[in-house]
């Protein structure tokens, strides 16, 4: 599902990425650990075309998306990538529906295509009855279920995750890291994790470490 081979990026005179590979297969979820600064959330960033290395290849589901460019790239990115973060990034004055909604008029589907598979999503999620609060009305959990919807919209071949439980607490974090491994037996996606968690990242199917950007053998 994703062959990264050779990814170089520096910034100024630091280099920051030193010639990493990576690969991941359908339905599989890896996890990317490491030290501040190692690098992880650049590869991520790469991976999920919001960077472009300054050498390397990268393939997603088949497609040379570094060849990708413009509006091409947007709707590659649209259709076939879901991004959840630290922060959840939701929309204040939308309800939790219409900040779910908001990929699938992107990828213009219609309003009633776009409601129903929201609303899905949300119920798989535990959030029915919660579809039309603002994300102030909502818990730092509650926000984050809705931001992973709102990333599952269009039924993308990847999801990449960064640090997403990073700022909640024990039991819900316990809670979102059941729903990523819930959410891929369901949906099928491959799943790409940067975490600080060592419990997640031994849930996860495989588990890398990044040095000084690049992978290193170890037993995390």
């Amino acid at each position: 599902m994703i062959q990264a081979s050779g990814i170089e990026k520096s910034f100024g005179t630091l280099k920051v990425l030193k010639g990493l590979d990576f690969s991941a297969e359908k339905s599989e979820v890896v996890s990317i650990m490491g030290a501040s600064g190692a690098g992880k959330s650049t590869l991520l960033q790469i991976l999920g075309t919001l960077s472009t290395p300054d050498s390397g290849s990268l393939f997603i589901d088949g497609t040379d998306v570094l060849k990708l460019k413009g509006d091409a790239l947007s709707e590659f990115r649209n259709r076939r990538i879901g991004f959840v973060f630290q922060f959840h990034h939701l929309l204040p004055e939308f309800t939790a529906l219409e900040n779910v909604m908001i990929p699938a008029f992107i990828a213009k589907r219609s309003r009633k295509d776009a409601e129903s598979a929201a609303k899905a999503l949300l119920t798989d999620l535990g959030l029915a009855d919660r579809v039309d609060h603002k994300p102030s009305e909502l818990s730092g959990g509650e926000q984050q279920r809705v931001a992973l919807a709102r990333a599952l919209i269009n039924n993308p071949a990847v999801l990449f995750a960064d640090e997403p439980s990073g700022n909640l607490d024990s039991k819900t974090k316990e809670d979102i890291h059941r729903l990523f491994f819930d959410l891929r037996d369901k949906y099928g996606q491959t799943i790409v994790i940067v975490t600080h968690d060592p419990d997640l990242a031994g849930m996860c199917d495989r588990s890398l470490y990044m040095v000084d950007g690049q992978f290193v053998q170890n037993a995390v």
